[in-house]
């Protein structure tokens, strides 16, 4: 099976799949299945765009609309995360996965499912140690801090993962997992991108609730985005060879183990702002293990009447953009996708959203962080989370960042490069660095057909074969492998740095230019 392998896909479908055509002319046969790493940007009007983190200037509509209101379809089963800059109203109506247009499925806040055969599995979001510990509480319309914080990954998704024991094929994340820098042409990867020096030699380049999944999960195969630099774990488009079960059925399905995770952990389901743990073995929980027995997953099969089949019940859930009749003040609504319905009864569990708005009508304001002291928001009981370290303040200046505050600058201001690498840090404490280095593994121990520790070589990388030094190729001629895409780096907070806004922002940019494909 032919699997091409996407980063940032920033809402420009129409390009990408322009580019699996020509890679299928000149490849040895049809692309069976297309996989986006995040910032896929499925804005189907006026008012998604106003749920997307970015400034208004880098609004645009782009071409998923297109394929959201049936004018075109995509040619290639298409599945995909979410990343840091999305419609976020619109992902958050599927947070268990969904059609957000025909062939094209969102995995969910965390999700697994199969297709012919083949395991694949994928977290959303950003890692963020401020929000981890957070239940899903934000919803439309954000304000200035949960039009960000709704896309922060949460303990409760990583935690569901980890009671998977089945092994695993594919694997996505937007950001990359912490350490996995050293495993890959890491001199490379620095002369690229200076910037990331600091954060390397700190280990704090990445998110470490992603390395603890690498760790857990061991996946066959890796895919991040995020950075927006090839890497020997990343690449912004490639294709490669994956075996599959030929006698598997040439549809998506859903994971047995982990629709029973689901059910086991519906009990967990947090919809407020207020800190909380894990269940753990530490003697303050009746049950802490939520993996899957065969029992368990014998009586889901017996609730699914043993059709694992992902249903095509795709719906129009919001009206789609129409460029003859712009809508500006399109409002926002908070909606519950019937998709979403569909799934929870047929598996008995609660929609995040229908839960939302019962707290809206009892009362609780949506949106809004509950304040409180974290050493007091505690929930279980329990000592603090061993996910309680923020490192954004380690992290340098990195010029092609899109900052997110916008603010009354000059329009051509920015950082050069060099006065990156000398502007001021916060430097860690020693208590903090060792907190840090016992909280998190420092991942050394990768799947054999990940392990490409090569310091020194030249950086070749996985071609559409998956071998090493095989690019695909662009309708100009150009690699894949060479086209230029600018980094968005992890948002750091306002106060911890200064902001700055570039000009030159190609990948939001509205010209049309074939070689940014």
């Amino acid at each position: 099976m032919r699997v091409a392998v996407a980063g940032c896909c920033h809402g420009e479908l129409d390009k990408i799949y322009e580019t699996l055509a020509l890679a299928e002319r000149r490849g040895p046969g049809p692309i069976d299945l297309l996989l986006c790493c995040g910032d896929f940007q499925a804005v189907r009007n006026e008012a998604d765009l106003r749920c997307m983190a970015v400034p208004p200037k880098y609004r645009h509509m782009q071409t998923f609309y297109r394929y959201y209101s049936g004018e075109k379809k995509a040619p290639v089963l298409t599945i995909f995360i979410g990343g840091n800059h999305e419609a976020s109203n619109h992902l958050q109506e599927l947070p268990y996965g969904g059609w957000v247009a025909p062939n094209i499925y969102y995995l969910g806040l965390a999700g697994i499912i199969k297709y012919r055969g083949v395991r694949i599995g994928g977290i959303s979001g950003i890692f963020k140690s401020h929000d981890y510990r957070k239940g899903h509480f934000e919803c439309p319309p954000y304000n200035s801090a949960t039009i960000r914080s709704i896309y922060h990954v949460r303990n409760i998704e990583v935690y569901k993962l980890k009671q998977l024991k089945q092994p695993m094929d594919i694997f996505l994340s937007h950001d990359w997992p912490r350490s996995i820098y050293h495993y890959g042409n890491k001199k490379q990867l620095l002369k690229a991108k200076s910037f990331f020096r600091q954060e390397v030699e700190n280990n704090t380049l990445g998110s470490p609730a992603a390395s603890e999944l690498l760790e857990h999960l061991k996946p066959t195969y890796w895919f991040s985005a995020h950075l927006h630099v090839k890497f020997a774990a990343l690449m912004q488009h490639q294709v490669i060879e994956i075996d599959h079960d030929s006698s598997a059925p040439d549809y998506l399905e859903y994971d047995i183990e982990w629709l029973t995770i689901l059910r086991a952990t519906n009990n967990l389901i947090n919809v407020t702002g207020r800190l909380w743990n894990m269940p753990e073995d530490n003697g303050l929980h009746a049950r802490w293990d939520y993996s899957a027995t065969e029992e368990a997953m014998n009586e889901v099969l017996e609730k699914l009447n043993h059709d694992l089949k992902v249903p095509c019940n795709f719906s129009v859930t919001a009206a789609c953009y129409d460029p003859s009749k712009p809508q500006t003040q399109m409002q926002l609504v908070h909606r519950i996708n019937p998709q979403t319905t569909e799934f929870c009864t047929k598996l008995g569990i609660t929609d995040i959203n229908v839960s939302l708005q019962k707290a809206k009508e009892e009362h609780q304001l949506c949106g809004e962080y509950e304040e409180q002291d974290e050493g007091d928001s505690n929930d279980s009981g329990e000592d603090p989370s061993e996910y309680n370290t923020d490192t954004s303040a380690l992290s340098s200046v990195n010029p092609d960042e899109i900052m997110l505050d916008e603010e009354e600058e000059e329009e051509d201001s920015f950082v050069s490069a060099h006065s990156d690498t000398n502007a001021t840090s916060v430097e860690p404490s020693s208590d903090q660095a060792s907190d840090f280095s016992a909280s998190f593994s420092d991942v050394r121990i990768l799947p054999g057909s990940m392990l490409v520790s090569f310091d020194d070589t030249s950086g070749s990388l996985v071609g559409r074969e998956g071998k090493l030094g095989e690019p695909v190729e662009l309708g100009d001629g150009k690699d894949l492998t060479e086209v230029p895409l600018k980094r968005l780096s992890d948002e750091h907070e306002p106060e911890q740095r200064k902001k700055i806004k570039r000009r030159n922002q190609a990948i939001y940019a509205a010209v049309d230019d074939d070689a940014a494909a």
